[in-house]
């Protein structure tokens, strides 16, 4: 087992819990596309006939789609104040609900607009794509973004998700840029509401350069700068349990990333098989100056190949993100509820978190609880509690329940309440807790399953 990082000091206090800005960005959000709407109303005189009303429609359906297009390549651009102040997870929904959005209303869009022209012109649906692919100025590269887009989405969905590797699904969403500007085009050439209107399609350029900006940014020059200065490597490679490893990075003054107990990195590990693809692991222990270290689960071909890592290969790290930290404590009490691998950040929290602290692991086996060791340690030094909830000795899992977490906790609903573990487990305790009567503000919690 890895050992604690050394003696600490007791727990710091955090900075004050600052109020999480996702209202407002909402806010903007929707404000945005308002204004969009506004476009089409100030440029429409009147509406007559079944012509007018599905080109009106097929504009508007236009005009909301290529607003989505930027919001999407925004949301992934991995700016800090969503990944850390708003939290990864919830910025990830934001990106599926607005992708499932923009594809919604692309079909909108091209539907709507063929058969305006179609009945407009006396045609058929299928000529009159015919002429608007062949003939219109920016729509063959138009077209190519459509499909493009399609294709994203359809790689998107969970149930194609399942059945395909994450490296596939990561660069098929990549795809969105090459979309977007292809696009893009089409949007000034052939939109009514940018001919002849100067600041209308100043402030669609600046609404398309800005979000570049932001991606070309947080990105490529912030992880590029990050890397040259850090330098990281891995240190050490141990086994913490049956399938689990800690990786030990050691980097230069890492204390600059001002990562936090309860965050994660997204790592590229630079060895054979594994330079294409980076996932996201959390941080196992608080951060050093001078080491980082995480800890992983063998799930699949990535996590799987991390045993093999050997000290000095080279580590390309982006962040740190997520928002599941002790900024977002409200109270001086806190219940952190581990499964599985899902100890990682919270192991971190575990040692750091002011105040009264009870860690609850859930795992199959005594075997299986990586980290154990220094659970138990932590628990000592801190006089914090750990408590385990394992299988029966015919496999049958305990089940956590609203009497018995009050039974484990007293004043359960006055705690802060920290969740970790596969989705399903968090979806069920979250539900527990709210029965039990905690308030949603105190249940913390980040998942990556969309």
């Amino acid at each position: 087992m890895t050992t604690v990082y050394g003696r600490r000091a007791a727990p710091p206090v955090p900075r004050a819990t600052r109020r999480s800005p996702a209202g407002a960005v909402l806010a903007l959000l929707w404000a945005g596309a308002a204004a969009v709407l506004g476009l089409w109303w100030c440029d429409t005189a009147s509406v007559v006939g079944a012509a007018d009303w599905l080109t009106g429609a097929g504009r508007i359906a236009g005009l909301l789609c290529g607003y989505a297009c930027a919001v999407l390549v925004g949301l992934m651009a991995r700016v800090p104040l969503l990944e850390r102040r708003i939290g990864s997870d919830r910025v990830a929904r934001w990106h599926a609900v607005a992708g499932r959005y923009t594809v919604c209303l692309l079909v909108a869009h091209v539907v709507l607009v063929l058969a305006g022209y179609a009945v407009q012109d006396g045609s058929s649906l299928p000529r009159e794509a015919v002429t608007v692919v062949l003939d219109y100025p920016e729509m063959l590269k138009a077209t190519a973004g459509t499909v493009i887009l399609f294709a994203v989405g359809v790689t998107s969905a969970r149930a194609v998700r399942r059945r395909t590797s994450h490296e596939f699904w990561y660069y098929a969403h990549l795809l969105t840029y090459a979309a977007v500007f292809l696009a893009f085009g089409h949007q000034l050439a052939l939109g009514n509401e940018f001919n002849g209107h100067a600041v209308a399609t100043a402030a669609w350029y600046a609404l398309y350069l800005g979000v570049a900006a932001l991606v070309l940014w947080f990105r490529i020059l912030v992880p590029v700068r990050l890397n040259l200065r850090h330098r990281m490597r891995v240190e050490a490679v141990r086994q913490e349990a049956p399938g689990v490893y800690s990786v030990v990075v050691r980097g230069r003054w890492l204390d600059e990333l001002d990562a936090r107990p309860g965050q994660f990195l997204r790592w590229r590990f630079l060895a054979k098989g594994m330079v294409r693809t980076s996932t996201p692991y959390s941080l196992s222990a608080p951060p050093r100056p001078d080491r980082l270290r995480i800890t992983v689960k063998a799930l699949g071909d990535h996590s799987a190949a991390v045993p093999l890592l050997r000290p000095g290969t080279r580590v390309w790290a982006e962040g740190p993100y997520g928002s599941m930290t002790a900024g977002r404590r409200t109270s001086h009490k806190s219940l952190l509820i581990a499964a599985g691998i899902g100890i990682t950040p919270l192991r971190a929290l575990f040692e750091t978190l002011p105040g009264d602290v009870t860690l609850l692991y859930r795992a199959r086996t005594a075997e299986d609880l990586a980290l154990g060791s220094e659970l138990e340690a932590i628990a000592r030094w801190r006089g914090a509690r750990v408590l385990y909830a394992l299988n029966g000795s015919r496999g049958e899992r305990p089940r956590l329940t609203v009497e018995s977490l009050r039974a484990a906790v007293s004043d359960l609903a006055g705690h802060d309440v920290y969740l970790c573990g596969p989705h399903a487990f968090a979806q069920d305790l979250y539900q527990v807790l709210r029965t039990a009567g905690v308030p949603n503000r105190r249940i913390h919690h980040e998942s990556f399953e969309l």
